[in-house]
């Protein structure tokens, strides 16, 4: 057994924020001592590396929470988008550096920025990422169908079936001149949800809506919408789509 200071010390971080995990239901201590000192055994101090890795990985405490005490947390799904996430940031920063240090070698009146170098500020695709990793934290019932549905798929069935909806986009590209409201639209709207149901997990009305908002968001969603199916597609799919919900709420 180990005191809460002598803790403190090996583990770098103050008796102060061991109270509060203690406080908040993060960490209790093992035991404590007659003289009512926290007491922490090697299950604890196990328990406390994990809080702090997962800390480093910057997942916010109620996170770290979940992901410790519910038994059948998919933890290497929850890594994985961590990592991936992680290794954009470290993409943005390794470019920020990069201009950086190239203003600091040529000075400011020698920089020459080009439109490409615009890219280096947008932090969009970061934060769309974040958005559908947070899913899995959350343990929704459609992100615990969309892991039944996908659980032996490959990652060739996977880019498969990315590149049908994909297809779908682009169909839905070639009629962005039409009433988002007309019955064509509105069958393509459906075809589209059908699919995600089919493939992912039920979408239902307040689900759809919640991905027309990420497909005309302006992140990746809407560039590869667009890309697919032409400027403009994905906001005449989410108008679209938001119609077929008020039909069916």
């Amino acid at each position: 057994m180990m005191t809460i200071g002598e803790v403190s010390r090996i583990a770098h971080i103050s008796v102060r924020t061991l109270r509060h995990y203690d406080k908040i239901g993060l960490l209790h201590p093992s035991a404590v001592s007659e003289g009512g000192y926290r007491l922490y055994d090697e299950e604890a101090l196990k328990r406390l590396h994990l809080i702090l890795l997962f800390r480093e990985l910057e997942f916010p405490l109620s996170d770290v929470r979940r992901i410790l005490d519910t038994p059948d947390f998919d933890l290497s799904r929850t890594l994985e988008d961590r990592i991936r996430l992680l290794t954009m940031k470290r993409e943005h920063i390794d470019t920020l550096i990069a201009l950086a240090a190239g203003l600091k070698l040529k000075g400011l009146n020698n920089m020459r920025f080009t439109n490409d170098d615009f890219a280096a500020y947008d932090a969009r695709r970061l934060d769309d990422y974040a958005a559908q990793a947070k899913a899995a934290w959350g343990e929704t019932p459609a992100w615990r169908e969309y892991e039944q549905k996908t659980a032996h798929a490959s990652a060739e069935d996977r880019k498969h079936t990315g590149d049908q909806l994909m297809a779908l986009f682009a169909e839905f590209g070639r009629s962005r001149h039409l009433d988002p409201a007309c019955p064509e639209a509105q069958a393509m709207a459906r075809q589209i949800q059908d699919f995600i149901t089919r493939n992912y997990y039920t979408c239902t009305p307040a689900i759809m809506r919640s991905l027309a908002d990420m497909y005309d968001g302006g992140g990746d969603f809407t560039r590869n919408i667009d890309q697919a199916g032409g400027k403009g597609t994905a906001a005449f799919i989410a108008r679209a789509m938001r119609i077929l919900c008020e039909k069916e709420l």
